[in-house]
């Protein structure tokens, strides 16, 4: 298996993402490794290291990416003898050219980007944990969005990461076995927000399986129990004309790109 090293003398979330984005178009597995924070001549040296002795324990040449600033340590990482990719200076040139000033890296600044949205982001994670599981539906007037579904079907992650990181209000409200006696309508207390509703859903194969791993062999986790709730949602959405999303194969990341697809909600800046 080929290794994958992401390296930067900041969080190395970008040369992550870059990364990531790249590999994810070959069906094949990496060794991923993360390296952040290599801002010394020393720590890049320890860093070729460890790359040259994991290509004389695969034989292949590990995928070096990086992103560093810092110019001494940017020359060192570029000679290790792994395959090297600095993803900024495929974009500088050009964008020097277009803006029209020349670049001036500066180590850490992408921080002070995100600073005026941090407060944003705090204060959605906080609703979004003050407002899970519909344990207070009082504040829903305050939210961007209430994701609605069955339990087990990806709501409260959904929910925090919109939160942490589109600094998006999301409160959410699972229908529950005692719901099921009455699906031909909205509950009251969500009525009044439909306009706010996004529902999620599952395959009832993979709802099954994820409620067996908290509670084997319960009426709760049975297939005929999952496969009756899915069936008296999903036709509730249909009915009240509530958007909603099948989770099953997607990540949290996709759902949420999806939601935000879908609905129009943009991220919170200020």
């Amino acid at each position: 298996m080929r290794t994958a090293y992401y390296i930067s003398d900041g969080t190395a979330i970008t040369s992550e993402v870059f990364g990531h984005a790249l590999l994810s178009l070959f069906p094949t597995e990496f060794n991923h490794i993360t390296i952040p924070f290599v801002e010394t001549s020393e720590h890049a040296e320890r860093v070729n290291k460890k790359i040259a002795e994991t290509f004389s324990e695969s034989g292949e040449r590990p995928l070096v990416f990086y992103t560093i600033v810092n110019s001494q340590v940017r020359e060192i990482v570029s000679n290790s003898v792994g395959i090297n990719y600095n993803f900024l200076d495929q974009f500088v040139a050009p964008l020097e050219k277009i803006i029209g000033i020349p670049a001036k890296p500066e180590k850490h600044r992408t921080h002070s980007i995100h600073e005026k949205t941090y407060d944003i982001r705090i204060e959605a994670v906080n609703y979004a944990l003050a407002n899970d599981d519909g344990a207070n539906t009082d504040n829903y007037h305050d939210a961007d969005i209430i994701l609605v579904g069955v339990s087990r079907s990806g709501k409260t992650p959904t929910s925090l990461y919109l939160a942490l990181q589109y600094g998006i209000k999301a409160a959410n409200y699972p229908f529950t076995e005692e719901d099921m006696g009455d699906m031909l309508k909205l509950p009251p207390k969500l009525r009044r927000f439909k306009q706010k509703l996004f529902g999620l859903t599952i395959n009832p194969e993979r709802l099954h399986q994820i409620r067996s791993e908290r509670r084997a062999n319960s009426k709760y986790a049975s297939m005929r129990q999952c496969r009756m709730e899915l069936r008296e949602v999903d036709n509730l959405y249909r009915r009240e004309s509530i958007p909603f999303l099948n989770s099953t194969r997607y990540s949290i990341e996709e759902i949420s790109a999806k939601i935000l697809a879908e609905t129009g909600l943009q991220r919170k800046k200020y």
